[in-house]
């Protein structure tokens, strides 16, 4: 793949009326087996350009962490109400789609695990101290400010019950050479994670939200 495919996709495609994601569309072989559970993972990839429009991102913090989490992070739900929400189901399904990213601060992650956790898990998007997404009781509002912009950065890739992963990349009034650097940095990330590696995957596209795809493996 190089510039000229990602500035013949965007060119060629349909103009919208809003602002179309770039993705990356990976297809894995039909002998790679979904049962085994080392075949299946979720991960976080940062994007190198970033993902070239805002994500909304939840906090779920203690009554200390309140007022700076507030400032930053798009929701913030306190300690003292993760009960109450859980137990009203069409709330807490509706908070988990809104938000594409939680977090959570570590004297919460029990009562999350507890009340949250077949909410969180089910999408995966549980709080994973192997990204970053656990903040430290004593966290200072700059640390906070620092977790969220990264997590701006951050694309989730889940290969779980289908074959076919699509992979935002960015958007498509991005730098070419930006969109570039970002698929180059997933695709090397991708087969790297995968068992079986480049072995295990069928075929790639990359495609805009609405477009048609352009085949690149």
């Amino acid at each position: 793949m190089d510039v000229q495919t990602i500035q013949s996709l965007i060119e060629k495609s349909k103009k919208r009326r809003f602002k179309q994601t770039v993705e990356l569309i990976i297809n894995l072989k039909k002998e790679y087996d979904l049962n085994k559970s080392e075949n299946r993972f979720t991960e976080y990839i940062e994007l190198p350009k970033g993902r070239g429009k805002k994500i909304k991102i939840a906090a779920i913090v203690g009554p200390e962490l309140e007022k700076p989490a507030k400032e930053i992070f798009d929701f913030v739900l306190v300690k003292d109400k993760i009960k109450e929400i859980s137990e009203n189901k069409r709330e807490a399904k509706k908070m988990v789609r809104r938000y594409y990213i939680f977090v959570a601060q570590a004297s919460t992650m029990t009562d999350v695990g507890k009340y949250l956790g077949k909410y969180l898990s089910t999408k995966n998007k549980m709080p994973n101290p192997k990204y970053g997404m656990i903040i430290p009781d004593n966290a200072s509002q700059d640390l906070l400010r620092s977790i969220y912009n990264r997590l701006q950065k951050t694309v989730r890739v889940v290969v779980k019950n289908h074959k076919t992963i699509g992979i935002p990349i960015g958007t498509e009034d991005m730098k070419y050479e930006d969109i570039l650097e970002n698929a180059n940095y997933v695709l090397e990330y991708f087969i790297n994670r995968i068992p079986g590696n480049k072995n295990s995957i069928k075929s790639v596209y990359i495609k805009l939200t609405m477009s048609d795809s352009i085949r690149i493996i």
